[in-house]
C-alpha cells in the first residue's frame, strides 16, 4: 500500500513542470550504451547533478541511499534521441511565449517528449518560437527537449514555397527571400549573432506553377553557408530535386533535409559526390508518405515516391554516408515515429544504424559528441527506456516508456505500475 502510494507521487512529480533534476538510479535493464556495443544485460544507469555518474552490471555499481531508484525490469535503456528535423509552426507552439503552460508541455509532449526526444533541431519557424520555447523550457516552465534552431530560412527570390504562403501571410512574418548575395550574408550573420544554432537555405523551392520547382542561385547559397561555417555552425538545405542537390553540393551544406524522390533513384556518382563533401541524410521517409495520402494521391504513385525515397537511403548508407533521424513534425502532424522505422528498415537500415541516427551520429555531427548520444560516466543523463526491444522489433524505438533529459523526467507512461520506482530513503 506505501509503495502504491509512493508510486502515484512519483507520477506526480515526474510530470511537475517545475521539477528539479533528481539522482536517479535506472537498475535491472537492458543497458544499450552506444549503437555498436555489446549491451550490459541487467544493468544499472547511475545519475547525479544531470550527469551519468556510472553505468555497469546491476551489483556492481554502488547505489547510495539517497537516489531515487526506477525499477526497468525487462526494459530496454538508450541514450536520449534526436530528432534532426522539427519545426514549431503551429498552435499552440507558435505562441511559445502566451500560450498556457499545460498546452504547451502538452503539445511538446505529443510531438516529442512522448517519442524519446530529447534534443531536436528546428530546421526552420518563425517569429523567434524556437528561441522562445528553449527560454521558457530551460527556465523549467514547462518539460521539453533541448531546442537548437535555425530559425527562419532563406528562400530564394520569388521562391517562398506554395505550401507555406497561406500560413505565413496569416502570421504576418517578414519575407523570407533574398535577393541577393549581401542581403543573404547580412541576414545570415544577424540571425547567427541573435544565438541561432545554424542556417537553412531553400537550395529547391516548391514554388509551383510552369517552373515547379526554383533553385536558389548559387552564388547566394554559398554566401549562405560561409556565414554559418564562419561561426562553425552547420547549414541545411532543402533539395527537392537534382538542381537544388546541384546547389547543395556546390555550396557545401552540411545536411540534407530530406531525400528527392522528385528526382528518381541517385546514382553511384552522385552518392559519390555527396560522400565526397560529408553531407548527412534526413530521410524523412513518413513524410512522403504522409502529404501524397492527404492529397489522395493513387498507391501506385505513393509506392513510387517511396521506393525512390528508401533507395537514395539504401545506397548512401551503404556508401558510408551519415543518417540523421527526422520527421518533419509540425509541418505534418504525423508524430507516431514508428512508420518512419519501418521506413528505414525498407531502406536497408539495422536496427544498429538507425539507433546511431537517433543518438551517436546527430550528437557528433552537431559538436555535442562528448556530451551526448551515449550512455557513459561523465556524459549528460539523457536516457530512453524502452519497452520492446529494437533488436527484436525496431518499431521498439516508438515504445517508449520514459525520458529522461538531464536527469529530470520529462515524459512517463500513464500506468506507475508499467517502471517501478522508489526512493531507497522509504525503505
Amino acid at each position: 500500500m506505501l509503495e502504491r502510494a509512493f508510486l502515484t507521487l512519483a507520477v506526480f512529480v515526474a510530470c511537475t513542470c517545475s521539477a528539479m533534476a533528481t539522482d536517479l538510479a535506472v537498475v535491472n535493464s537492458r543497458v544499450q550504451t552506444a549503437p555498436d556495443a555489446a549491451p550490459v544485460d541487467r544493468g544499472t544507469v547511475l545519475i547525479r547533478g544531470g550527469r551519468i555518474e556510472a553505468v555497469g552490471a546491476t551489483g556492481d555499481v554502488d547505489v547510495p541511499d539517497d537516489v531515487t531508484v526506477i525499477d526497468a525490469t525487462g526494459k530496454v535503456v538508450t541514450a536520449g534521441f534526436w530528432n534532426s528535423h522539427v519545426h514549431f509552426l503551429h498552435l499552440p507552439l507558435r505562441e511559445a511565449a502566451t500560450q498556457p503552460v499545460a498546452k504547451l508541455e502538452s503539445a511538446l509532449e505529443n510531438m516529442l517528449t512522448r517519442w524519446g526526444f530529447t534534443t531536436v533541431f528546428d530546421v526552420s519557424s518563425f517569429n523567434d518560437t524556437a528561441s522562445t520555447l528553449r527560454r521558457r523550457i530551460e527556465a523549467q516552465h514547462f518539460n521539453g527537449p533541448a531546442v537548437l534552431t535555425v530559425g527562419a530560412p532563406f528562400f530564394p527570390e520569388g521562391g517562398t514555397p506554395v505550401y507555406v504562403r497561406d500560413l505565413l501571410a496569416s502570421i504576418e512574418v517578414p519575407s523570407a527571400e533574398v535577393t541577393d548575395v549581401a542581403e543573404a550574408r547580412s541576414r545570415a550573420r544577424g540571425q547567427l549573432a541573435q544565438g541561432t544554432d545554424g542556417v537553412k537555405l531553400f537550395a529547391g523551392a516548391i514554388v509551383g506553377g510552369e517552373i515547379e520547382v526554383l533553385a536558389m542561385d548559387v552564388d547566394i547559397a554559398r554566401a549562405i553557408v560561409a556565414e554559418a561555417h564562419r561561426g562553425g555552425k552547420p547549414a541545411f538545405a532543402h533539395p527537392t530535386n537534382l538542381a537544388g542537390l546541384e546547389v547543395s553540393i556546390a555550396s557545401g551544406v552540411d545536411v540534407l533535409t530530406h531525400t528527392t524522390p522528385f528526382a528518381g533513384p541517385w546514382d553511384a556518382t552522385l552518392v559519390q559526390r555527396l560522400r565526397d563533401r560529408d553531407i548527412a541524410l534526413t530521410p524523412t521517409l513518413t513524410l512522403f508518405e504522409a502529404e501524397l495520402r492527404r492529397e489522395s494521391t493513387p498507391d501506385e504513385v505513393i509506392e513510387r515516391f517511396i521506393a525512390a525515397a528508401t533507395q537514395q537511403v539504401r545506397v548512401y548508407a551503404a556508401a558510408g554516408g551519415a543518417i540523421l533521424f527526422g520527421t518533419d513534425v509540425d509541418f505534418i502532424d504525423h508524430f507516431d515515429t514508428r512508420r518512419e522505422f519501418e521506413l528505414m528498415t525498407r531502406a536497408g537500415l539495422s536496427w544498429r544504424e538507425i539507433l546511431a541516427s537517433l543518438t551517436t551520429t546527430p550528437a557528433e555531427r552537431f559538436g555535442f559528441g562528448d556530451r551526448k548520444g551515449r550512455i557513459a560516466p561523465g556524459m549528460e543523463a539523457d536516457l530512453v527506456i524502452l519497452g520492446t526491444d529494437p533488436a527484436i522489433d525496431v518499431t521498439g524505438f516508438s515504445d517508449v516508456s520514459m525520458t529522461i533529459r538531464g536527469g529530470r523526467v520529462i515524459y512517463r507512461v500513464r500506468d506507475p505500475l508499467q517502471i517501478g520506482e522508489k526512493s531507497l530513503k522509504s525503505k
